[in-house]
């Protein structure tokens, strides 16, 4: 069984930063690509960055040059630095993973930006 945790959420101020992580575990043989959406209350779930094995990155534009995907292959942990924050970015963050045993979503951790 795969299981995600994800952590790093919070309240932060307009400006702010966090950064969040995720740490997969379980049966494991090969994890490909890395993921993170968001979801804003009242909107559909949306794309916010993603990173492959090989360590390639993409962004939604309205996160490029304010957030920062890498990856701990050795530790099999997502993160997402972000910085730059706005009141917009308030959302659940979810990380996804797809590997050799399936495709898998984390729980979910929130982030709220707000004075």
């Amino acid at each position: 069984q795969v299981q995600l945790v994800e952590s790093g959420g919070g309240l932060v101020q307009p400006g702010g930063s966090l950064r969040l992580s995720c740490a997969v575990s379980g049966s494991i043989f090969s994890i490909n690509h890395m993921n993170w959406y968001r979801q804003a209350p009242g909107k559909e779930r949306e794309f916010v960055a993603a990173i492959t094995s090989g360590g390639s990155t993409s962004y939604a534009n309205s996160v490029k040059g304010r957030f920062t995907i890498s990856r701990d292959n050795a530790k099999n942990t997502v993160y997402l630095q972000m910085i730059s924050l706005k009141p917009e970015d308030t959302a659940v963050y979810y990380c996804y993973v797809a590997t050799t045993a399936g495709t898998y979503w984390g729980q979910g951790t929130q982030v709220t930006v707000s004075s």
